[in-house]
């Protein structure tokens, strides 16, 4: 079994929650930008919630599958079609054998993601599958997929045990509510905490941050969003040793202009930290488009727990009611 890249996209990566545990040597984690949508793809085609899938970023890749084969679209609306036939997301979904799944340019969202039943037969490097491009390691050869890449796919029971759709089969068609998990608007308010040196910033800095409107560069990419919009200023300056930084955390560089560290991010940082979106709200930030604009919102440790908390409550409860349709 095996899916055969037709066309690559922008960029297309294979990827899953991440390399935890090298840090320390200098490998990043990595992992999926957007890890609801890649966890309940999984989900929905009976994997683990962890195992490898596709990473697509802005506008698609088209893929042919060589054998009758469970897949699940997730994250952003890139229009896909099967054989030229509307596909469904956030469902399971049956494609035949020889069937064209195509991804056109993204119109919600900025990354859509395909699990693939059984997963992707590869090897994991340092216990992951993720694409780390920088080191070329992980992924398919370290790199994007390219043009002519065949991906060969691991051997699942779950089409025959399960109750899938296929793409032209109405009859039936069911998906999950992602809706109070990831929000695709392209304004966004992002919850924050206060950074390790908030208060090292002159307060109508502080007063800013909370209250200016920044737009998402176009030279944002997996390791880092750069914001547009109003400078933010240390009340002096002073020298910062490189400290541990992780997905989320909002640096100001000398510019005074926000990025935000995202899925790629480096295992260090030394500029002053401002701010730290809080886990709930990553896989929302990690979908917004280039020129998208955000708004960031104070709130506290409890608060940022309690969100996180609740959100895993809602993942659970999608996969209890996953397992029931399709044991029904």
């Amino acid at each position: 079994m095996s899916i055969k890249i037709l066309h690559q996209g922008l960029m297309t990566t294979i990827q899953d929650l991440g390399r935890y545990g090298s840090q320390k040597f200098g490998v990043i984690v990595g992992g999926a930008m957007d890890s609801y949508s890649l966890r309940l793809g999984n989900l929905l085609v009976g994997n683990m919630e962890n195992e490898g899938a596709l990473e697509i970023t802005l506008y698609g890749t088209t893929l042919q599958f060589e054998k009758e084969t469970l897949i699940a679209i997730t994250g952003g609306d890139f229009l896909p079609t099967i054989n030229g036939i509307p596909a469904p997301l956030w469902s399971p979904i049956v494609v035949m054998k020889d069937s064209i799944l195509k991804f056109n340019t993204a119109i919600k969202g900025s990354r859509a993601y395909v699990a693939i039943a059984g997963g992707i037969d590869i090897p994991e490097v340092m216990g992951s599958k993720s694409t780390y491009l920088r080191a070329s390691i992980g992924g398919f050869k370290g790199r994007a997929l390219q043009k002519g890449d065949v991906l060969p796919l691991l051997h699942s029971n779950n089409l025959e045990n399960e109750n899938p759709i296929t793409y032209n089969n109405n009859a039936d068609n069911w998906s999950i509510n992602y809706n109070e998990l990831i929000n695709f608007s392209k304004h966004q308010e992002i919850r924050v905490i206060k950074g390790t040196e908030f208060d090292r910033f002159d307060l109508e800095s502080q007063h800013k941050l909370w209250m200016e409107i920044f737009t998402v560069s176009i030279q944002s990419d997996r390791m880092g969003y750069r914001l547009e919009g109003t400078s933010l200023s240390l009340s002096e300056k002073f020298e910062l040793l490189s400290e541990g930084v992780t997905f989320g955390t909002i640096q100001i560089p000398p510019s005074g202009q926000p990025i935000i560290l995202m899925a790629d991010r480096q295992t260090t940082g030394g500029y002053p930290k401002i701010g730290q979106v809080i886990s709930a709200d990553l896989p929302t930030l990690a979908q917004l488009q280039p020129t998208a604009t955000i708004q960031f919102k104070e709130v506290t440790l409890e608060e940022a727990e309690h969100a996180f908390i609740q959100n895993e409550r809602k993942i659970n409860l999608i996969k209890k009611a996953i397992n029931y349709k399709q044991k029904n």
